[in-house]
């Protein structure tokens, strides 16, 4: 696998959790109203980076083995877990902790094989 599709692959994820965050914090509840241009201006941020992951996405696997590329999707969990520890304060346990790394292990054995 060459260098740029690894790195395009992580950028995919990035665009991914990047999207699911921006359309948690549109959809969020809060104690007072909102103004509408700020939930859409979540949304649409979100849609367009979920739109950007699909399509970037599409390409890997037009140029790449899936076996090599698909590994990657791990990180997904591992992203989005940091990204809601970090962005929306969530808690994170010493089991999450030992579970990213386990995911980040795996990925490297499948993908480096």
């Amino acid at each position: 696998m060459t260098l740029p599709a690894i790195i395009l692959c992580i950028a995919c994820q990035f665009f991914l959790v990047g999207g699911q965050l921006f359309l948690k914090h549109a959809m969020r509840d809060t104690a007072e109203p909102r103004p509408k241009w700020a939930v859409a201006r979540g949304l649409f941020a979100g849609i367009f980076l979920q739109s950007l992951w699909f399509f970037v996405w599409v390409n890997l696997l037009k140029d790449n083995k899936l076996s090599h590329i698909f590994p990657f999707e791990g990180l997904n969990p591992v992203l989005l877990v940091l990204a809601a520890w970090l962005f929306l304060k969530e808690r994170m346990t010493i089991d999450s902790w030992v579970g990213i790394l386990l995911i980040c292990a795996g990925i490297f054995l499948v993908s480096s094989s």
